[in-house]
């Protein structure tokens, strides 16, 4: 078989233009879209000035930087010096900023400045699959994630951790004075740079005790991003935040495709507080409340079930003690006597109320059984082992919700649809630490961790709908004003 020749080195007989070099079904020609889509109003509610300042150097065009970041973050380049190098030599990039290159500084620039705004570009991905009609809210799942922040866990310290440090650093600054000082020789200009350095140490850990000056005695603060706390990942015990959101299926997805419809990154490492924020967050950038909601146990709290209740929002979610459960002599089994205030065991034995106790700050009604009816029940060693007390239930305030929704878990009915709940949420948090690099984030401080977290979810939801766009060339203007509207409505 011949070989095909070859030559780095000719000419072209007819320059090719910048539009051939892309194919139409470009993802690149996906984001211009959307970013051409946007008038004056949608800019201004980005506050982004399209028209530029009338002196000055020139700046870029805001739907050249828009449209860098945008496609940056579809293909996992958050990094600026990245983007920077990646709008000289390739094509998709140099497509998008009309064969300019922008410099690191430009682009970080403009991030900076309009990171916080952006967010609401999330809200349009959400809202344009709803006037598209592809969003299924028949069902969504919602979970958490823990993500690695831009810190060190050596930096991490709790009060006596910090006042040690304190006085080491104290102690190696009055160790670098005393090889500074040098008789008659004048001064210098400039602190040394260990001395600098040393100094500005002082001055952290001085701002970090006064912070957790308040604070509990076992209270953590990471000197490089204070508002980071210690979260479990499957790399260990490092400094990170919980990162939230919501997904719904996309209809008739062959390919089992979802859309985010909720995002929020938060300090807490648990769960329980982030269910009932997620599904108004949800409910308010789809406009419309979804028909069930698929939780883990991590969620599970008797609150949670009320607050569920009191907004009608169906919930399917296991709770983390199942094994208790299952005992024949779980409290499920004693029933309730409302007339007399006590419970009956399943051998027949009446437990009466003895008080309240607080349990994990919360109120609970104590009711015991007699002892020596304890001793003498053949199911002692199984229902109970405390021989000075007998049996002893503690019954929260949501009592009734909890056996109602462990009543309600049981059904076949809730566990096909919890069996869903995999299948949707945890491939999106596969796919932006695998396929979207974002294993930590990269900026410091939570308002700019949520900016960064808005925007990866943000290119999840281009990358979803640019698939449906491109399974159907024909309808590319439908597709262009629904963004403009959604952005008029957005505006408005």
């Amino acid at each position: 078989m011949p070989v095909r020749s070859f030559n780095r080195e000719q000419n072209w007989l007819l320059p090719p233009s910048l539009d051939e070099l892309l194919p139409t079904d470009h993802p690149a020609r996906f984001v211009a879209m959307i970013i051409d889509s946007q008038d004056k109003a949608g800019w201004e509610k980005l506050e982004i000035k399209i028209e530029g300042e009338e002196r000055g150097a020139p700046n870029y065009h805001p739907r050249v930087m828009l449209g860098v970041w945008l496609y940056g973050f579809m293909n996992g380049i958050r990094s600026s010096r990245k983007l920077e190098a990646a709008c000289r030599d390739q094509i998709p990039f140099l497509w998008l900023t009309g064969w300019q290159h922008p410099d690191h500084n430009s682009l970080w620039r403009f991030y900076k400045e309009h990171r916080l705004k952006m967010r609401l570009l999330f809200k349009m991905t959400v809202k344009t699959a709803v006037k598209m009609n592809l969003l299924d809210l028949a069902v969504q799942a919602i979970d958490g994630t823990k993500m690695g922040a831009n810190a060190a866990k050596d930096r991490t310290f709790d009060r006596n951790g910090l006042q040690k440090l304190l006085e080491r650093t104290e102690k190696r600054i009055e160790e670098l004075e005393k090889e500074n000082e040098s008789g008659l020789d004048p001064a210098p200009v400039h602190l040394p740079e260990k001395l600098k350095q040393a100094e500005q140490l002082r001055t952290e850990v001085k701002k970090a005790l006064e912070k957790l000056a308040d604070e509990e005695a076992d209270k953590h603060l990471n000197l490089t991003d204070s508002e980071t706390k210690l979260v479990k990942t499957r790399q260990g015990v490092t400094p990170g935040y919980n990162m939230q959101a919501a997904v719904s299926p996309v209809k008739g997805s062959q390919q089992k495709q979802v859309l985010i419809t909720a995002e929020e990154v938060v300090m807490d490492a648990n769960d329980t507080q982030q269910l009932i924020p997620v599904i108004e967050q949800a409910r308010e950038n789809s406009g419309e409340k979804a028909a069930v909601t698929l939780a883990d146990a991590g969620y599970h709290s008797g609150k949670n079930l009320v607050d569920c209740e009191d907004i009608k929002q169906s919930v399917v979610m296991p709770e983390g003690e199942t094994k208790k459960i299952s005992q024949p002599y779980h409290k499920d089994h004693f029933t309730y006597q409302p007339e007399s205030d006590s419970y009956i065991c399943p051998q027949g034995q009446t437990l009466t109320y003895r008080g309240l106790k607080k349990v994990h700050n919360e109120t609970r009604r104590v009711y015991r059984g007699n002892v020596e009816n304890c001793l003498n029940c053949h199911a002692f060693g199984t229902c109970t082992h405390d021989r000075h007390n007998g049996r002893e239930l503690k019954i929260g305030e949501y009592e009734k919700q909890l056996r109602r929704h462990r009543e309600w878990m049981k059904s076949e009915e809730a566990r096909q649809l919890y069996r869903q709940r995999k299948m949707l949420i945890e491939m999106v948090f596969g796919t932006i630490k695998e396929a979207l690099g974002m294993r930590r984030f990269w900026l410091r401080g939570l308002q700019k961790v949520r900016s960064e977290a808005a925007m990866m979810a943000t290119a999840f939801n281009l990358k979803t709908l640019f698939s449906l766009w491109r399974q159907q060339p024909g309808e590319h203007a439908k597709w262009f004003q629904a963004f403009h509207e959604v952005s008029q409505a957005l505006a408005g």
